[in-house]
């Protein structure tokens, strides 16, 4: 019994919920860059596409371009972290290695503050480079920790989940909402200061760790690789640890597909920013790109199954399953992954954010309980992490105080604002104009009634002979005190209007007269005095796939430890079925809309709730079986195989997300969202066909 204790890790004499305070320093650790990382993803579209004349101008990109450029972004993020953990296994250690991202990271945030194209563009480099080298290392040191205590991994893994869902639930809350009322860099930079902070805290918590994640010990490495006694393994399992060693050929085909898939991750932003071609415009009369990048897929595909094959069967059968997974999560992360991209920008535009009287007052307690009560929770477990760790780790808990003061500053804020809001109807003057289809047809509504729009009248639309000038209404939510009859100036941005204070004016007029333009400022009075107001910002909708995954998660688990839990392939199918009834409630919700008209935000609220169930359901099949299919040396490959398939699946789902505007233009927006449900169904329905020949593969894992 005393040789059992004395072996223990000093970290697991001190614990927070019977599992180690150092589990809880990588929790709020995670939590911070998660906090970072989703609070500038939710802003990154929305300013690249928003106007550059505006009270939040951003740079006035297409959503073909955006889309591109964050498909390069999204791309690379799953492919440095195979670089990153390489480099801390064999040189720097793994807490280096997630103290050198954070820094690297935080000087990308900073750089995405100025808002200008190099600043910008140099800030998504650095947040690529910062990722790889943070996110496969933070898991490493969660690994070590547990080593000798295997049967708590599962929940210590649980509850590190819980805080990356946490700070992206926080990230996007915060940041977005900022971002959206204040001013872009002033979400970026909040994003980046609790980077920091993020990064201090875990820093001057090293006692707390020990030598866990210091700089590896080669000659312990090379005891432990060749420690392994082989006279007491079956037959099979010892054609498992027979060398497969890399030749020649198989260097070249890996540099060639490399430089292939570095040219096609950079070629569209190469294009977009400086107008260079990384590929030739046309090969054989054919488009060039597309005939490289599939010649390098074919170069890949050669490569791997010529690898594969001269594996003993066993391990052959095992790594053809993880490929077959790995083919299949291409199209579950091209279709979830739309929530960085065409989600955001369909919140932003098509969906109705406004809320009036009852409806708004239901929100704002809706909301402050989804904001405060987490926030009650995870402070309850830092006091409880504070108690275990003042004495070993002083520093680092001020500075996680910090962080947290910060954070409650923020909600409290946005909270106040929100409750403060005064909501005024205005009346201006207007040109009443009948909405016609493509085809110069009158627009009816249900009633068989003509569909009227009304454009304010402002310097730079003036009426003409002719016109229909009638006095239209407009409800504006204001946090200043004002009165019946007050002449008021408003401005239209993302269809609804604004009550202009003298500073926006001013910003507004220098804006048009910079581009050389009759400004668009109404002018208005107040006719009435109305209920409470509030517009949910677009980033908010964002939150809802971690507030799902927080309620849900749990259910789920029990669900696969019940005897109900299904195979590999039935949960991956099933996950991809049930995250396409999401796009294809969106499909039905926004059917037959058209330009200017808004959907319910409920067909939003439910498409979220469809893609995180798929998430919970598809999620056990990744990793985990990576490891569970094959032999711990070839990890790494297949690791590296599993996240090429989820960066192809990012980049996808960014670049076809950047077609949202498009394929609405000509077709609809209902079209669009059916690609994303059927897809997916196809991909679910093939994946549990597959389940007999997966199962015979797997040989006997589950």
């Amino acid at each position: 019994m005393e040789n059992s204790t004395s072996a223990r890790p000093n970290f697991f004499d001190s614990k927070v919920l019977g599992h180690p305070s150092g589990l809880f320093v990588l929790f709020f650790t995670e939590m911070w860059e998660r906090f970072s990382f989703y609070g500038m993803r939710v802003l990154l579209i929305q300013f690249l596409t928003m106007s550059v004349i505006g009270l939040n101008p951003g740079w006035e990109m297409s959503v073909v371009d955006a889309g591109a450029i964050f498909a390069t972004y999204a791309m690379l993020l799953y492919i440095t972290p195979i670089f990153g953990g390489i480099l801390a296994d064999k040189y720097i250690g793994y807490r280096w290695a997630v103290v050198v991202g954070s820094l690297i990271m935080t000087l990308g945030h900073a750089s995405m503050t100025l808002e200008t194209e190099f600043f910008m563009y140099l800030g998504l480099v650095l947040l690529v480079v910062g990722t790889g080298f943070f996110k496969p290392n933070m898991t490493s040191i969660l690994s070590e920790m547990y080593k000798s205590f295997p049967e708590k991994k599962d929940g210590a893994y649980t509850i590190f989940y819980m805080g990356v869902n946490a700070g992206a639930f926080f990230g996007m809350m915060l940041c977005g909402y900022i971002g959206e009322r204040i001013g872009w860099h002033y979400g970026f930079g909040l994003a980046g200061i609790f980077m920091l902070l993020g990064t201090l805290q875990f820093w001057f918590a090293k006692p707390i760790f020990g030598a866990i994640g210091d700089v590896p010990n080669k000659s312990t490495e090379v005891k432990e690789e060749t420690s392994i006694d082989t006279k007491d393994l079956t037959p099979a399992q010892q054609d498992e640890l027979k060398r497969n060693p890399f030749t020649t050929l198989d260097y070249i085909l890996i540099a060639i597909t490399t430089i292939i898939g570095f040219l096609y991750a950079f070629s569209d932003v190469f294009y977009i920013v400086g107008k260079i071609r990384l590929f030739p415009a046309e090969i054989f009369g054919m488009d060039g790109k597309a005939v490289v990048v599939v010649t390098g897929l074919l170069i890949l595909m050669w490569l791997i199954i010529s690898r594969i094959v001269r594996y003993a069967k066993v391990v052959r059968d095992r790594m053809i399953a993880v490929i077959i997974f790995a083919f299949f999560t291409i199209f579950f992360w091209m279709s979830f992954e739309q929530g960085a991209t065409s989600l955001i920008i369909f919140a932003r535009d098509n969906t109705q954010r406004v809320l009036s009287g009852d409806k708004a007052l239901l929100f704002n307690i809706f909301n402050s309980l989804l904001t405060i009560v987490p926030l009650l929770i995870i402070s309850w477990v830092l006091i409880l992490l504070a108690k275990q760790t003042i004495k070993k780790a002083l520093l680092s808990n001020i500075i996680l105080a910090i962080t947290f003061v910060g954070v409650w500053a923020s909600a409290i804020w946005m909270l106040n604002r929100d409750w403060s809001l005064h909501a005024y109807e205005v009346t201006y003057d207007a040109i009443q104009t009948q909405k016609v289809d493509k085809e110069g047809n009158p627009i009816l509504d249900k009633h068989s009634e003509p569909i009227y729009e009304y454009k304010a009248i402002h310097a730079a639309n003036q009426p003409k002979e002719g016109d229909n000038v009638v006095k239209h209404t407009a409800v504006v939510s204001q946090l200043a005190t004002l009165a019946k009859g007050d002449k008021v100036e408003i401005y239209q941005e993302l269809g609804n209007f604004n009550i202009l204070d003298i500073k926006q004016k001013e910003h507004l007029t220098k804006q048009f007269a910079e581009a050389n333009k009759e400004t668009e400022i109404v002018q208005a009075e107040i006719t009435e005095i109305k209920d409470n107001q509030v517009e949910i910002t677009a980033s908010w909708f964002s939150i809802l796939n971690s507030f799902f995954i927080i309620a849900l998660a749990s259910l789920v688990s029990k669900l696969w430890d019940s005897r109900f839990n299904p195979p590999a392939s039935i949960k991956y199918g099933l996950g991809l079925i049930i995250m396409a009834i999401g796009f294809g409630v969106l499909a039905y919700g926004s059917h037959g809309i058209t330009e200017g008209t808004r959907v319910s935000m409920m067909w939003l609220v439910f498409a979220y709730f469809f893609h995180t169930l798929g998430e919970l359901f598809s999620s056990p099949v990744g990793l985990s079986y990576v490891s569970k299919l094959v032999p711990a040396r070839m990890i790494a490959l297949m690791f590296g195989m599993w996240y090429l398939a989820i960066a192809i699946g990012n980049n996808l789902a960014a670049t076809l997300g950047g077609q949202i505007e498009t394929i609405t233009e000509q077709y609809s927006l209902s079209v669009f969202f059916l690609i994303f449900t059927v897809v997916p169904i196809v991909a679910g329905l093939l994946v549990i066909t597959l389940n007999p020949v997966l199962k015979k593969l797997m040989h006997g894992v589950k």
